[in-house]
């Protein structure tokens, strides 16, 4: 993966219907290969402030910012279209059905590993209070299935993030609209905090993120007010990273700096735009993944809280993943 940070318009008339905004991102420090970039190469080699919006390889660092839109903001692009087949599930379990259909409308079976998976999929809410990254099956027929549970009415986003097997294909994420039915009340964004507790373990943001500009994100993980120097691999790095942007669920694609198994985990990113932001930091700790979740406004610097270690209150959210039982609220 790279240090660079880039960020990549479907509306549904689901989207009239359950209101609100969501959005998702990237894996969080490398395990052995800091320079090779995953999820299909969505971001350049080095990070520049003057880098493109756009989340893929091979965009001129002069471009300008809003020259391509970020990813999951399009159901639709470069050939390959997300189908979702169960557009509005029931609330509680269920099970998700999609493809990824090329573009005679053929459901594509072939695709390339990246970051451990053919496929990566998440799906949020639109106000930002549900977090799901979900690790589906795929069938002989190019059929993808996996269990999420929506545990309330309104509206979702569900982002697929994969590169196809055919030559000179690229990474893409696509984004599609889903509204689960019945009486919707959408839950106020959590205030903007530089700590987040999950399960025992603290984690502190630090650094900025600028609109137009890389700058670092740095997360520092401890239990019990000790750092934690033994993360994990998860999904072939220390942690992974989703970024969304309030409003219209843009899909940051954010990528680690070079760093150990803890207890700091570093990202270069740059926000597209002015604006409020939700950051998801996945880590695996003693055989368990956990995600710990931030407001943050872009330009405005990440204060370090007066007493290191102290955790802010938990935001009433939940994030699940479907591997290991994790799932918290």
């Amino acid at each position: 993966m790279n240090t660079g940070v880039k960020i990549t318009a479907f509306a549904a008339a689901l989207a009239a219907t359950f209101g609100t905004a969501y959005g998702v991102g990237k894996g969080v420090g490398p395990v052995e290969e800091p320079a090779k970039a995953e999820h299909g190469e969505h971001a350049a080699a080095t990070p520049a402030p003057s880098a493109s919006a756009g989340g893929h390889t091979g965009h001129d660092e002069a471009a300008p910012a809003a020259a391509e839109p970020p990813g999951g903001l399009q159901v639709s692009e470069g050939g390959y279209t997300l189908a979702l087949e169960t557009p509005a599930p029931p609330v509680g379990r269920s099970t998700l059905k999609f493809s990824i259909q090329d573009a005679a409308g053929k459901k594509v079976t072939a695709f390339t590993t990246e970051h451990g998976k053919e496929l990566h999929f998440i799906v949020a809410s639109r106000d930002l209070t549900v977090f799901r990254h979900l690790h589906p099956e795929k069938a002989p027929d190019g059929t993808w299935t996996v269990e999420a549970d929506l545990p309330a009415a309104g509206g979702y986003k569900a982002f697929a993030d994969f590169k196809p097997a055919a030559p000179g294909a690229e990474g893409l994420t696509l984004g599609v609209d889903l509204g689960v039915p019945g009486a919707y009340t959408p839950r106020a964004l959590p205030a903007a905090a530089s700590t987040a507790a999950v399960d025992g373990y603290q984690v502190r943001l630090g650094g900025t993120l600028d609109p137009g500009k890389a700058g670092e994100l740095r997360l520092t993980v401890s239990k019990g007010g000790k750092p934690v120097t033994d993360l994990e691999p998860y999904l072939g790095a220390y942690g992974h990273l989703v970024a969304l942007r309030q409003g219209d669920l843009a899909y940051l694609h954010v990528h680690p700096n070079e760093g150990g198994p803890g207890p700091d985990v570093s990202f270069t990113a740059t926000a597209p735009s002015g604006g409020t932001y939700r950051l998801f930091l996945d880590f695996q700790h003693e055989g368990k993944v956990r995600t710990a979740a931030f407001t943050v406004k872009a330009g405005a610097t990440i204060a370090t809280p007066a007493t290191p270690g102290t955790p802010a209150a938990t935001p009433s959210e939940t994030a699940e993943h479907d591997a290991g039982g994790h799932a918290h609220g």
